[in-house]
């Protein structure tokens, strides 16, 4: 990466699904992803448990002795519904105070196969990120093809003028953890000028910070 200024990233947030899909190839990629982050000492925020995808990863960060962080709502605790976390657990209210959390926690944001959770994390994230809302990297781990048809669309929207080229550069794309860490390093963040303007705070007079209430 000779040349390109390269972003300290501490902390990723994965989403991905509590399920372990249909081809093996995902928790591979799952567990692989963990020890690339271990390695390159990064540590991991994720939606909590052990289920599926999920605990691939933190399993694998967790056995290269890094922290794992558990954001979890209180509801998918009760009756040990999706397992125990072999990190430090935070339990929340509701699932929006949840992805508020992992948006200010984390310094960049990956997304593995996964459901409507992850696909709905993901977006909000890119819709967060178009509106100057944070500006993290996010990424797609594009294993075996999972994204394809995701990706099509999205170029589509460009075509069709609903998204533009500018907040397509937001979504970042890549077939190995390695390939996609190194791109989110290397990611430099471009505002839209008039959306940079909006202003997110409760007011001038408080400490800045998230209002906690938004809705998008």
């Amino acid at each position: 990466m000779e040349g390109v200024s390269v972003r300290k990233i501490k902390k990723i947030c994965v989403f991905c699904g509590a399920n372990s899909g249909k081809d093996v190839a995902f928790v591979n990629a799952a567990f692989h992803l963990g020890e690339v982050l271990g390695k390159r000492k990064i540590d991991l925020v994720y939606g909590g448990g052990k289920l599926g995808l999920m605990g691939c990863v933190s399993t694998a960060v967790a056995q290269h002795e890094r922290q794992v962080l558990d954001i979890i709502p209180s509801a998918f605790t009760v009756n040990n519904l999706v397992g125990e976390t072999c990190g430090k657990e935070i339990k929340v209210a509701t699932m929006q105070e949840r992805l508020v959390m992992m948006m200010e926690l984390s310094d960049a944001f990956i997304a593995l196969p996964g459901g409507f959770g992850t696909l709905e994390e993901l977006f909000q994230m890119i819709s967060w990120a178009q509106l100057s809302i944070h500006n993290k990297p996010i990424g797609v781990l594009n294993i075996n093809g999972f994204f394809n048809g995701l990706l099509s669309f999205v170029d589509h929207a460009v075509k069709q003028e609903f998204i533009t080229p500018r907040a397509r550069k937001i979504l970042i794309s890549a077939t190995t953890a390695d390939e996609l860490v190194d791109k989110l390093q290397a990611f430099r963040f471009e505002s839209d000028p008039a959306l940079s303007k909006l202003k997110w705070s409760p007011s001038s007079s408080q400490k800045e910070k998230l209002d906690l209430t938004l809705r998008l």
